[in-house]
């Protein structure tokens, strides 16, 4: 597995991600993660619709609560765009924090059992088992076209240039 460092800090000390880089251009690799019940979802299941992909380390934080709520807000005036959260918290922990928070059009999905999302775009942060923040957006043919790692977990994603790149697509 290949190990990077020197690309994000938690709490501003530097972390090691694990998994390749993704890049614009690239093919988005498949991956298969957790629904609120404990269903899988695969990248595959997007097929044919632009994909915003919203990572981050636990909706039960206020940043990771505050990217999720935009991205469920953004949701609402789009049409053909499947969004995505994904983090390692639990599935049943998930369901409670969308019924809590009124979350109902993005889709939250955990990656807590295999990493498979977290190691196959290299978001996973090896110190801690938690996913980095950041953004991908895949188009309809399962290209990616937009990649944001955040630099400092803490920091919120650069929603203009993210939601820009989609509406390009």
């Amino acid at each position: 597995m290949e190990k990077r460092t020197g690309f994000m800090t938690l709490g501003g000390n530097p972390v090691t991600l694990l998994g390749k880089e993704i890049k614009v251009g690239d093919k988005a690799p498949s991956f298969t993660v957790l629904d609120n019940a404990s269903k899988p979802v695969t990248l595959e299941d997007a097929k044919g619709k632009k994909l915003i992909i919203s990572v981050v380390p636990s909706v039960d934080t206020p940043v990771c609560s505050a990217q999720t709520r935009r991205f469920n807000e953004e949701a609402a005036k789009m049409d053909g765009v499947e969004i995505y959260t994904i983090s390692v918290d639990l599935p049943f922990a998930l369901a409670r924090y969308c019924a809590a928070e009124g979350i109902d059009k993005v889709k939250t999905l955990s990656d807590h059992k295999e990493l498979s999302f977290g190691e196959a775009y290299g978001f996973v942060i090896e110190e801690a088992r938690l996913l980095g923040r950041g953004i991908v957006i895949v188009d309809e043919e399962g290209t990616v076209r937009y990649v944001e790692y955040v630099k400092e977990v803490s920091n919120y994603p650069d929603y203009d240039k993210a939601l820009e790149a989609v509406n390009s697509l």
